[in-house]
């Protein structure tokens, strides 16, 4: 984070112009909207939302009611996954010609798993200022109420549909020890939990949020198996959006192999062969045979 007294005299006129609520000419607002409560939307967004020449929403008609709920009306331009790459230079232009817009996603923080990357990309490339106007992310709620460590974590999305594609990537993570972060639709839930499962075991701690910021906000906690098990005997509760937060893997530190020198002596003494007690000691530990092998060598030399 660059230091307050370091900024240039142009980042700091940008930024008086946006808190004062004026809005720059030519520029896109990236704009986070409600995940469910209205009442999360910031004073900041409902303000850009309103002055913007356009919004382009990735779907208009649930925009739509968002602006009405909010008593305003601005035009609204569809861009979504299937149109982005086409509507893009049209929305460039406008922005050239020093227009203002908005860029928001159906709930929570725009290009967060959902469209607007390809258009982001476009527009630094070409010299457009694109501001974020930040607020709610499903991601930011879920993980800050779920109980897990959230000094590290790493946000997958949505897993993929076909069983064993998803089997492999959760293999590919199973060693990860940050919190791993997915998101995960009603219909799908009860794939997902089994092969977290699989894949994690029974004990591995996690948390999934539900409905977050709705009337019916609900997290459920515990191990896999145990969030599995709730699930399957309350099917009610499957419905809604979904976040699932999973503990990272807790990696086993090494061993000290000179904590069984007195059981590789007391088996030297024994008569046994250096090769014999390096096997027998790695298949206990679960150590690599050589550095016991070099042990038990430094330790017969001792004799």
């Amino acid at each position: 984070m660059q230091d307050p007294s370091e900024k240039s005299e142009s980042t700091l006129t940008a930024t008086s112009e946006t808190v004062s609520g004026t809005l720059s000419a030519g520029t896109l607002y990236i704009v986070a909207t409600p995940i469910g409560n209205l009442k999360d939307i910031t004073y900041r967004a409902v303000e850009t939302l309103e002055k913007v020449d356009w919004i382009a929403a990735e779907d208009t008609r649930h925009t739509s009611k968002l602006l009405q709920a909010l008593g305003m009306h601005r035009p609204l331009i569809s861009l979504h996954d299937h149109n982005e790459q086409a509507r893009m230079g049209q929305l460039l232009e406008k922005l050239k010609q020093g227009e203002t817009g908005a860029l928001v996603s159906d709930a929570g923080t725009p290009l967060i798993n959902d469209p607007g990357f390809h258009m982001v990309k476009l527009l630094r490339q070409e010299g457009i200022n694109v501001v974020p106007i930040p607020g709610p992310s499903a991601v930011i709620t879920a993980l800050c109420a779920a109980g897990l460590p959230t000094n590290r974590f790493s946000y997958e999305g949505f897993l993929p549909a076909k069983a064993q594609k998803r089997i492999n990537v959760l293999t590919e993570l199973k060693d990860d020890t940050r919190t791993l972060v997915f998101y995960e639709s009603p219909h799908r839930l009860m794939d997902t939990l089994p092969a977290l499962l699989e894949v994690f075991g029974a004990n591995r701690q996690m948390s999934v949020g539900r409905e977050l910021t709705k009337t019916y906000e609900q997290f459920v906690s515990g191990s896999v198996e145990e969030v599995l098990a709730y699930f399957t005997a309350h099917s009610d509760k499957v419905r809604g959006e979904f976040v699932l937060m999973v503990m990272g893997a807790v990696l086993e530190e090494d061993v000290d192999i000179t904590d069984y020198d007195a059981l590789m002596q007391s088996m030297l003494k024994q008569g046994l062969p250096v090769k014999q007690i390096s096997e027998i000691i790695a298949d206990y530990t679960g150590e690599k045979k050589k550095p016991i092998y070099n042990r038990v060598q430094q330790l017969k030399d001792l004799v």
